[in-house]
């Protein structure tokens, strides 16, 4: 690897200033050409750049200088970047609110005068004074910003707006103070205030509208954020401390009091409470925390208090990471956006292109009043075309959709991903943890009752040899005899045999736990009757593990991973969807058999290695198909990188988390199909947005370049012009919030 790409640092910085789809486009191609910057992408819903940037070569704030040279600003500090620009949203949505306000009121009686009241005396004179401050007070963001974005030879939005609203302020006062001129032709001075006023004033609205309703797309990330208190209890020499929780550290003790919302991840080490974790698990009912239980940032206590020993703090709690990977996920482009940002990149330009030849063709084919009308035309293609509703098209949809994931309990890290899951036909599932819950418990004991052991229990000298071993099969055999209140006897000589079991001695007899090679190889005869028994388990996916003492069969024990409530109905689900659904496990044949016949899985695969997972999501993308995987292992990792739509299970290893686009916070299949659901319905919105972006501007620029006039005399407003450029905005984004309420 290049050693410049080693050293590049990757940050979601957010911007502000941005007021369209075109602005976007700005800053990203601003950021793109600066040396050092190895990759910059604009989410203008999202209203951050992901830039990707060599620190020896540049850093955020001379970034942050260049972006202010073109009328935008980057809010690089990171300690609290998000609220900043939060608070500059709220200054600026109260600050367009009042301007927008006070704009109509000027512009009200301007259209009055317009339409209603010409030939009062000094008419033109009194719309020009109600129109000026509506354009160069009030709307003064258009035209300073239009100048600079054409000192770097860019255009905008604002670039229309200023040309439009600015051409017809001209050529009213010219016709205002030069009436002769037009006379002298014989043509009437037309002056078009009222049109210059209330365009600014439709802009505006439409602008407001689409602020509050980005707002909203954004709701997501402040719930989450508002699970996480401000303050926390500490307990220290016995003392109650209440600090902001950004001062708690690792191995600080905290009190959590009932009804409270626990801060950071941590485990739990006095007392004992209930707590709701629906956020993490999506399970509506409380869970019981006592000592040594691991507790989590943004859950609520119940009705107990307790203390807890704070494990993982900031950034790193499971409640952060949450919100990092829902903020990631919608600062993301879908590849759909890309084509978007490259149309809406070229489009002012083309814009202004057909807006001059329109009024060059007014001037030539239009007769007497071709001049009056072709500058009526540019105006109308100039503000009608406005490329904001192709920019909103795809991001806000796919925050939403992202935003009703995390909601769900699915944390999608990546637009891709949202937009591809649709498609998916088929879906590999690990078995351990995924189908299965992940934790082998015992399912049942059989003693050889022909044998009697002297002065100890067979469960006591069981548990005290097991207690000893690290094995997870061990862990589960004496959590069963813990339960059963069973004694642990002293052991000695305890040595692990690899891939067969555990010895020791006790009583001057030699004690054995493990598989039936084992058994085999220290002589130890299996009963007919106990070798029916466990070739029976070993059919229903239970692992057997033999107990001898010395050459003779004490006990057979199953234990299972039993298989989660709903992976059987989530298979059925995927398969009525049309996805064909794989299981690949590194479990036995017989295991694997049980498992898959339990989940209702047609098509699996047994002793399979890591790299053989990867190579089998291969040959099926190969085979044509779209591929998803689902694991919780970092055995799961090399299949999760290699499929086109990666799923990690939420309570697996943060390694397959890492590795995986989708994180499935309950580790519950049934989530899956929703996850499926969810990304075939935001793609719907997506292509929705997209065709009535498209139609607007396909009807829209031709109807207000004049194709009508010579049909039936019609030419467009463009004060209707405003009204629906703000209305195609506003639209767009009010489809992409209906996604919260699509089952």
């Amino acid at each position: 690897m290049d050693t410049k790409m080693k050293n590049t640092v990757k940050k979601v910085i957010p911007v502000t200033g941005m007021n369209c789809a075109a602005c976007a486009v700005s800053v990203q191609s601003m950021a793109a050409a600066q040396e050092g910057v190895v990759n910059a992408s604009v989410n203008f819903a999202a209203q951050t750049l992901q830039v990707e940037y060599d620190p020896e070569k540049i850093n955020p704030g001379y970034l942050q200088k260049v972006i202010q040279s073109i009328g935008y600003d980057l809010i690089v500090d990171e300690d609290n970047a998000a609220e900043q620009q939060a608070a500059y949203q709220q200054r600026e949505y109260a600050k367009l609110r009042r301007y927008t306000i006070f704009a109509a009121i000027l512009a009200v009686p301007a259209v009055l005068v317009g339409m209603f009241f010409m030939d009062i005396p000094y008419g033109n004179y009194i719309m020009w004074a109600l129109t000026t401050p509506v354009l160069f007070v009030f709307g003064r963001r258009f035209f300073v910003n239009a100048i600079k974005q054409a000192r770097h030879r860019k255009a905008n939005m604002d670039t229309l707006v200023a040309l439009s609203t600015g051409i017809a302020y001209l050529l009213s006062v010219f016709n205002t103070l030069f009436p002769e001129f037009w006379h002298s032709r014989g043509l009437h001075a037309h002056v078009y205030f009222e049109a210059a006023a209330v365009v600014i004033v439709f802009i505006m609205l439409g602008r407001l509208l689409e602020e509050r309703a980005r707002a909203n797309t954004g709701s997501a990330i402040k719930k989450l954020m508002g699970l996480q208190p401000k303050t926390v209890w500490l307990i220290r020499q016995d003392n109650e401390i209440q600090v902001p929780i950004e001062q708690v550290q690792v191995n600080d003790i905290i009190l959590v009091r009932p009804g409270e919302k626990i801060p950071v991840d941590g485990e739990l080490v006095q007392g004992e409470s209930y707590v709701d974790e629906s956020m993490v698990s999506g399970e509506p009912l409380p869970v019981l925390k006592q000592k040594g239980d691991q507790v989590f940032a943004g859950t609520i206590n119940q009705k107990g208090s307790f203390r807890f020993r704070a494990q993982k703090v900031g950034g790193e709690t499971l409640l952060a990471q949450i919100i990092a990977m829902v903020r990631e996920a919608q600062g993301s482009k879908a590849p759909v956006q890309r084509l978007v940002d490259k149309i809406a990149g070229i489009f002012v330009p083309v814009v202004v292109g057909i807006s001059i030849i329109t009024f060059i063709a007014w001037v030539v084919l239009g007769g007497e009043n071709g001049l009056t009308q072709g500058i009526l035309a540019m105006v109308t293609v100039l503000v009608i075309a406005c490329p904001c509703a192709l920019g909103l098209a795809t991001p806000t949809a796919i925050m939403v959709g992202m935003g009703k994931g995390a909601a769900q309990g699915i944390l999608i890290k990546d637009a891709e991903s949202l937009e591809l899951a649709y498609k998916v036909d088929a879906i590999i599932l690990d078995k351990t943890g995924t189908i299965t819950e992940g934790k082998p418990a015992v399912k049942d004991i059989i003693w050889n009752s022909v044998l009697i052991i002297k002065d100890m229990s067979p469960e006591s000298i069981l548990l005290g040899i097991e207690q000893q071993s690290e094995h997870p099969l061990a862990a589960a055999v004496v959590n069963y005899l813990r339960e059963e209140h069973v004694n642990a006897a002293p052991v000695a000589d305890f040595e692990s045999i690899t891939g067969q079991g555990v010895k020791a001695s006790a009583n001057g007899k030699i004690y054995r736990i493990g598989n039936e090679t084992m058994m085999k190889s220290a002589g130890v005869e299996i009963a007919g009757t106990l070798q029916g028994v466990a070739d029976q388990w070993k059919s229903e996916a239970s692992t057997v593990v033999y107990f001898s003492q010395d050459q003779q069969l004490l006990a057979i024990i199953a234990i299972a991973d039993r298989i989660k409530p709903s992976s059987a109905e989530a298979v059925a689900i995927l398969e009525k969807m049309g996805v064909e659904v794989y299981m690949l496990t590194g479990d036995n044949k017989e295991t694997a058999r049980a498992i898959a016949k339990q989940a209702g899985i047609k098509h699996y695969q047994a002793e399979t290695l890591p790299s053989e997972k990867a190579a089998f999501a291969r040959r099926l993308q190969e085979e044509g198909k779209v591929v998803a995987m689902v694991g919780d292992g970092i055995n799961d990792s090399q299949a999760l990188a290699q499929a086109d739509v990666s799923i990690a299970m939420g309570k697996g290893s943060d390694i397959a988390m890492d590795v995986a686009r989708m994180t499935l916070i309950s580790s519950d299949l049934a989530q899956i199909p929703r996850a499926l659901r969810l990304s075939g319905q935001t793609v719907r919105a997506i292509r929705q947005n997209l065709f009535w972006a498209f139609i607007y501007n396909l009807i829209g620029i031709p109807v207000a370049a004049g194709v009508l006039y010579p049909v039936n005399g019609f030419l467009l407003n463009p004060m209707i012009a405003g009204a629906a450029m703000a209305l195609s905005s506003v639209s767009v984004v009010a489809n992409s919030l209906r996604l919260k309420y699509v089952k």
